[in-house]
């Protein structure tokens, strides 16, 4: 059986000065998601990751809660996240009567975010953008060609960002682009999404779960960034 369990990476330091890596509870999440794989002894032929700090340190800690030794992972730019902070300060830019309070919070954030990636994926956003829209899509999809091509009849677990992740999806579901920007803002940290594969197609099983975090004592451990 093909199978792809894409996993989006743990809390990262939102609000520091370096974004990409995980905090303390970000490290818990990985951790608690490898146990919930060994407990059901669910094993992976390849683990792949974006070449991020926060994926690496994500696919690590899963390696520590499932009781692997060090692992080499493969490592795929096109799973990266797509630039945030250059879309939100594109769409402050062309939009000063928007700009970020002087002490935001995070919904003030994701509030301009959507926006700003709703004006990227039709073209109207302006500014100093690393990439475009159109980009963004083409390399989520060259990685799942790539993925449906070489690893049929394996189970593979791919570490990435929540807007890659929601791309990915938004491709699988064929949906308007705004669809993407609704599953980025709700999917949750270390959350899985899985999806079944052959050569031909990849299809959709089941989207956003942290069943690792399903439970009374750890609904506390359920984060979005």
């Amino acid at each position: 059986m093909s199978e792809i369990y894409f996993v989006r990476h743990g809390q990262a330091s939102f609000g520091s000065s370096n974004y990409d890596q995980l905090s303390e509870l970000g490290h818990e999440q990985a951790r608690l998601l490898g146990e919930y794989f060994a407990e059901r002894d669910t094993r992976f032929d390849h683990i792949i990751t974006g070449d991020m700090v926060r994926h690496r340190e994500t696919a690590e800690g899963i390696c520590v809660g499932m009781g692997l030794a060090e692992q080499q992972f493969q490592v795929y730019p096109e799973l990266n996240e797509f630039d945030f902070h250059s879309v939100l300060r594109a769409y402050t830019t062309q939009f000063p009567e928007h700009a970020l309070p002087e002490k935001p919070v995070a919904a003030d954030f994701f509030r301009r975010l959507k926006k700003g990636i709703l004006l990227w994926s039709t073209g109207e956003l302006q500014g100093d953008l690393p990439e475009t829209w159109a980009s963004f899509e083409q390399r989520l999809k060259a990685f799942c060609d790539t993925v449906m091509q070489n690893h049929a009849g394996q189970r593979l677990l791919v570490v990435s960002s929540g807007g890659a992740i929601a791309m990915v999806v938004r491709q699988l579901l064929q949906a308007p682009e705004s669809v993407m920007i609704e599953l980025n803002l709700q999917t949750r940290n270390t959350a899985i999404t899985h999806c079944r594969f052959n050569s031909r197609a990849m299809r959709l099983s089941s989207f956003n779960n942290v069943p690792h975090l399903d439970r009374p004592d750890r609904q506390s451990l359920i984060t979005y960034t």
